[in-house]
């Protein structure tokens, strides 16, 4: 099924996205900081061919959405687009690693224009940065691999460093995932790389991690099993804490499964909205 383009205005920025026009409940699918909404393309479609409205849309310094020249936050552009897309009710939101923060700081800020969640990895507000000797220790050295060659303004180096860490996984081979899916993984990071790693731009000033209690919605939490041990260990305490939620691991996959397997991933979402 083809998408629309959607644009929608949201604090004086632009947001580009796709909609796939349905009778269903309404998903929006929140990318990850090394995507944009293509990632979500194959997902998407599958779930508008089972009857969903689905929007998909870039957040600030990401795809075709230049960075903020202003503060802002990632949390109210969201809302803009739940009241645009789903003006009539709460919508299911999808997130992946940094667009799960921003799921989950919405659930916060505005509970009732949220239905439910669909967490993939998410990153959650308000947690302590890792330790960087254990984190780098859990990517097998890829860690310090992507920052020196961050720091060294080795572009394409840092891009295939970052794809071999979150769509490989640690745990698997480089190369695991090949083809198309690797070839776009590689297109929509070297945007965020040029765009000068914009993911800590946005923050919430929320706090979720201590606040986990009070996000009482449906809730699904998703990891792949190739991922950094320390985020698989996370998203199993996040649905352990989460008052209504279910954990789910996705065997064979690491960070960006939707990437690699996207009917898994539309199974896992039109399981939890009806």
């Amino acid at each position: 099924m083809t998408s629309e383009p959607l644009e929608i205005v949201a604090g004086g920025a632009t947001l580009v996205g796709d909609r796939w026009t349905g009778a269903g409940a309404t998903i929006v699918l929140l990318h990850a900081g090394v995507c944009d909404r293509r990632g979500w393309r194959d997902v998407g479609a599958r779930l508008a061919a089972a009857g969903r409205d689905v929007v998909a849309y870039d957040r600030r310094g990401f795809g075709d959405v230049p960075p903020a020249g202003a503060p802002f936050r990632h949390v109210d552009d969201l809302l803009a687009v739940l009241d645009a897309v789903s003006p009539d009710g709460p919508a299911w939101v999808v997130g992946s690693s940094m667009g799960g923060e921003v799921a989950l700081d919405a659930a916060l800020e505005a509970p009732a224009r949220v239905a439910g969640l669909v967490l993939l990895a998410p990153a959650v507000s308000g947690d302590p940065e890792p330790d960087e000797e254990a984190f780098n220790a859990a990517t097998d050295g890829l860690a310090d691999a992507i920052d020196a060659a961050w720091t060294a303004g080795a572009s394409d180096e840092c891009n295939r460093l970052e794809v071999r860490l979150w769509l490989d996984g640690p745990a698997g081979p480089e190369g695991r995932v090949s083809g198309p899916p690797r070839e776009l993984a590689l297109d929509m990071n070297r945007i965020v790389i040029a765009n000068g790693d914009p993911e800590a731009d946005g923050a919430g000033g929320l706090d979720a991690a201590s606040r986990v209690p009070e996000i009482a919605t449906r809730a699904v939490v998703a990891c792949g099993e190739l991922d950094v041990a320390l985020i698989v260990r996370r998203g199993a305490e996040l649905a352990d804490a989460l008052p209504n939620a279910t954990y789910r691991s996705l065997p064979g996959r690491a960070h960006l499964p939707y990437l690699e397997a996207p009917d898994e991933i539309a199974a896992l979402t039109l399981a939890e909205v009806a």
